[in-house]
C-alpha cells in the first residue's frame, strides 16, 4: 500500500527554529556540562525515555532527538532516570517548549515480563544488560515525574509503549482493560505510530503558540476533548461492518468506538472497538476516532502519511554518532552489539499477523530507503564503526522481504479495509517483485572491505515463494548456516486466527531453500518458529504439531509462548473470547477458545519441547487424557517414551510402562541418537 502523500507537507521543508545557529552536537547532552560545553543556558526539547542512549537510527530515541535538532531545536536526553522523586527530571533544568516521554524500544511491560509475567533479567537496552533500570508502565511514571518536576510545561508521549496504548487496551500483567495511556499520564498530547510527521509539526506549533491551539488536522495525534466538536457526525461501531458507514461527501465523520466503560464491562464490545480500530488504519481511507473515558473523550487523528523514500533518506542520512553515548564506556549495552553493523532497508508490514504489534505502530504501508541511501550506511558502517569486520550482520527491517513492495492500484489502495495483503492469500493487486532486492544484496557485497551481508529479519516465505530468483540468491550469498523463519503453527485453526499462510507455504520454500542450497554446495539448514497456547489453538492442534516435528526431525531449544501485547488483534480474541477477524454483533460473534490457564498453557509449550524428558510426564498424562496414549512409546511413530530418565521430570526414575533397553547403558545415549 502507498497512501496518497500529496497533502502532507515535506518533512525537511520547515523554516528552522531560531537555534539552529548553535549546530550539531556530537552527542545529545545528558547532562549540564555538555550543554555548557555547546554554548547552552537550556534545553528546548528534553526528551525522556526507558533506554540507554545510543545515538543510531535503530533506537527510536536517537531518531527523535536528530530530528528536531534538524529542525533548530535544542534537544537534550535523560535516560532511565531514578523515577523515585522527580530531582533526576530537573537534571537538564526546564525545557522551553515540552517534554517528549517514551519508554523507549519497548513496552515496558514486555521488556520486564515474561509471557507467565515472571520478572526477566536483564534488559538487552541497559548498559551491562542490568534489569529494573525502567519502571513499570514507564510512559505514566515518567510523565507523572516530568509534571512534578516543571507543572507548566507540555508534556508529549509517544514511542511502541504510548502507541500501542493509545486507546482502552487490555493489559494482560494486570488482566484488566486499562484506560488509554493519554488519560493515565495525564500528558498533553499522544503520537501514535512512526510519528515523524507529527512530532516536526507538534513541535512547531508548540514553539509558536504553545498548547492553546487546534491539533486536530494533525494525524497520528491523540488528545483529550470535553466533547466532540460540532459539524462532526459520529459513525457508531455498532453499524461499521457491511457498508462501512456511508455518509455524504465532504461529511466531517468520526467515528465513535464502545467507551472505556463499555469495554472493561463487556468483552463483546472489546472485540468490537478492536475490530474498527484495525479496519480504521488505512491512511487513504480511515476516519478519526473518539472514545468516552468518563467526562473526557480521547480523540485520534487518522493515521499519519506514510514518509516518502527521500524523507525515509533524509532521517537515516542525520548525523548520527553511530556509537553509545560516552557515559557508558567500558559497558556493553547488548542492543547495540546486536545490531551495531546491521541496516534499516525499510518500514511497515502488511502481513498483518494478529499476534504482532508491528502493523498497529508502524502500519502497512511499506516506506523504503533508496539504494544509494542504504550503501551509504553500509560505507559509513565500514569506515565509522569500531570494531567492523567485514560482516554487515542484517539488510532488513520488520521484515527481510518486503522492500519497495506496494499496491499496483491506488484507487484500490485508498478504499482498501484488508487487515492483511497476504491473507487469507497474496491479494492480485500487491507488487511481489524481489527485483529491487536482488539488485541492493548484490551492490551491497559489491561494496569495498564488505566481506559478507547477511539477512537476519524474517523472510516472508509466502512472498518469497513468488521469486524462485530471491531465494536462491538468499541461499547462495546472504545465510550464514541456518535461515530463522515463522510458519508459527501446522495447524488450519490456530493458523487462521494468527492470520498466517497454511504450512503448505513452508513447503514450498523449504522445497527452494533446499535446492539453492544443493545448487550452492552449501549445507543450510531452516529453522521454523512457532507459538504455543495462541488463542484458538487445541490441546489437539498442539500435539499435531509436534508430530510434524518429529517427523520433520526439529527438536526447538526456545519456544514461545503466546504473550498478549497491547491492542493486538489476537489479544481481543484473548481476553474478549470473540474473534474480531470477522464481523462482531450481539449474538453472532465467532467464538474463539483463548488458553488463560498455566496447566494448558505449560502443556503446548511442552507440546513443541517433546524431546525433553522433563516434560514427558505432563505429556504422557495429555496423551492418555486425550485418547491418544498410542503416541506414547519407543517406536518412532510415538511422541514419548514410556520411561523416564532418573533425574528428570520431577521424579526419580519414574515408570510408565516397561523401559526399553539402553544403549551402552546409558539414558543420554539413547536420546541423543534420534530414537524419539
Amino acid at each position: 500500500m502507498n497512501a496518497n502523500v500529496s497533502s502532507a507537507k515535506p518533512l525537511f521543508s520547515y523554516r528552522k527554529y531560531w537555534a539552529h545557529r548553535f549546530g550539531v552536537a556530537p552527542f545529545l547532552p545528558m547532562s549540564r556540562v555538555e550543554m555548557e560545553a555547546l554554548g547552552w543556558d537550556s534545553c528546548d526539547i528534553i526528551l525522556v525515555t526507558g533506554d540507554a542512549y545510543i545515538d543510531h537510527p535503530s533506537f527510536g530515541m536517537a531518531i527523535i532527538g536528530r530530528l528536531l535538532e534538524a529542525q533548530g531545536f535544542r534537544v537534550g536526553i535523560i535516560c532511565q532516570p531514578d523515577w523515585s522523586s522527580a530531582d533526576a527530571f530537573k537534571t537538564l533544568g526546564k525545557p522551553n517548549l515540552f517534554w517528549g516521554v517514551t519508554a523507549g524500544n519497548m513496552d515496558s511491560m514486555v521488556n520486564r515480563y515474561t509471557s507467565d509475567r515472571k520478572i526477566r533479567r536483564d534488559d538487552n537496552y541497559t548498559a551491562g544488560g542490568e534489569g529494573g533500570k525502567r519502571p513499570d508502565r514507564a510512559v505514566i511514571v515518567y510523565a507523572q515525574r516530568c509534571r512534578e518536576a516543571f507543572p507548566k510545561i507540555p508534556i508529549v508521549i509517544g514511542g511502541i509503549e504510548a502507541s500501542l496504548r493509545r486507546i482502552a487496551h487490555y493489559d494482560y500483567w494486570s488482566d484488566k482493560v486499562r484506560r488509554s495511556v493519554l488519560v493515565d499520564s495525564k500528558a498533553d498530547l499522544l503520537l501514535y505510530g512512526n510519528a515523524e510527521r507529527a512530532l516536526v509539526e507538534t513541535a512547531h506549533r508548540l514553539a509558536k503558540n504553545g498548547l492553546d491551539q487546534d491539533f486536530s488536522d494533525i494525524r497520528g495525534l491523540a488528545f483529550l476533548r470535553d466533547a466532540a466538536p460540532e459539524g462532526w457526525t459520529e459513525a457508531h461501531a455498532d453499524d461499521l461492518d457491511g457498508d462501512e458507514g456511508v455518509h455524504e461527501k465532504g461529511e466531517k465523520v468520526v467515528v465513535r468506538l464502545p467507551a472505556f466503560e463499555q469495554v472493561s464491562a463487556d468483552p463483546e464490545y472489546y472485540a468490537r472497538a478492536s475490530r474498527v480500530l484495525h479496519r480504521e488504519s488505512n491512511p487513504g481511507n480511515a476516519r478519526p476516532l473518539i472514545q468516552r473515558h468518563g467526562n473526557k473523550e480521547v480523540w485520534l487523528t487518522p493515521p499519519p502519511i506514510p514518509l516518502t523514500t527521500p524523507e525515509m533518506d533524509g532521517v537515516y542520512g542525520l548525523p548520527y554518532a553511530r556509537a553509545p553515548h560516552p557515559a557508558y564506556e567500558g559497558r556493553k549495552i547488548p542492543a547495540w552489539e546486536m545490531i551495531r553493523h546491521s541496516v534499516t532497508i525499510m518500514r511497515g508490514c502488511f502481513g498483518g499477523c494478529s499476534f504482532c504489534s508491528i502493523t498497529e505502530h508502524e502500519g502497512r504501508v511499506i516506506q523504503s530507503r533508496s539504494e544509494q541511501s542504504i550503501l551509504k550506511e553500509i560505507e559509513d558502517i565500514r569506515d565509522k564503526t569500531e570494531g567492523f569486520t567485514g560482516v554487515i550482520s542484517d539488510v532488513g527491517g520488520p521484515t527481510a522481504n518486503m522492500y519497495r513492495m506496494a499496491c499496483k492500484d491506488k484507487q484500490t489502495e485508498s478504499v482498501c479495509r484488508r487487515l492483511s495483503c497476504v491473507f487469507p492469500e497474496v491479494c492480485k493487486n500487491l507488487n511481489t517483485s524481489h527485483d529491487a532486492l536482488i539488485q541492493l544484496y548484490r551492490k551491497a557485497r559489491e561494496i569495498k572491505g564488505v566481506k559478507k551481508v547477511f539477512v537476519a529479519s524474517g523472510v516472508r516465505y509466502d512472498l518469497a515463494v513468488k521469486s524462485p530468483a530471491y531465494v536462491k540468491e538468499l541461499v547462495a550469498h546472504h545465510v550464514g548456516g541456518y535461515l530463522k523463519i515463522a510458519p508459527e503453527h501446522t495447524e488450519e485453526g490456530p493458523l487462521s486466527k494468527m492470520m498466517k499462510p497454511g504450512i503448505g507455504a513452508y513447503d514450498r520454500f523449504k522445497e527452494l531453500f533446499d535446492r539453492a542450497a544443493r545448487e550452492a554446495k552449501k549445507e543450510y539448514f531452516l529453522i521454523p518458529y512457532f507459538i504455543a497456547a495462541h488463542p484458538g489453538t487445541t490441546d489437539e492442534d498442539m500435539m499435531n504439531l509436534a508430530l510434524w516435528l518429529k517427523r520433520n526431525k526439529y527438536r526447538a531449544d526456545q519456544v514461545q509462548t503466546y504473550l498478549p501485547s497491547p491492542m493486538a488483534l489476537s489479544t481481543a480474541m484473548y481476553h474478549s473470547g470473540f474473534n474480531p477477524l470477522k464481523p462482531v454483533r450481539r449474538g453472532a460473534s465467532e467464538a474463539v477458545d483463548a488458553i488463560k490457564g498455566l496447566r494448558q498453557r505449560r502443556l503446548h509449550k511442552a507440546f513443541l519441547r517433546y524431546h525433553d524428558p522433563e516434560n514427558w510426564p505432563l505429556l504422557r498424562e495429555a496423551l492418555k487424557a486425550m485418547g491418544r496414549a498410542d503416541l506414547i512409546g519407543p517406536g518412532k511413530h510415538q511422541l514419548v517414551p514410556n520411561w523416564q530418565p532418573a533425574g528428570t521430570g520431577g521424579k526419580e526414575g519414574a515408570r510408565d510402562g516397561a523401559r526399553p533397553r539402553q544403549r551402552n547403558g546409558k539414558a543420554r545415549k539413547f536420546l541423543t541418537k534420534g530414537v524419539i
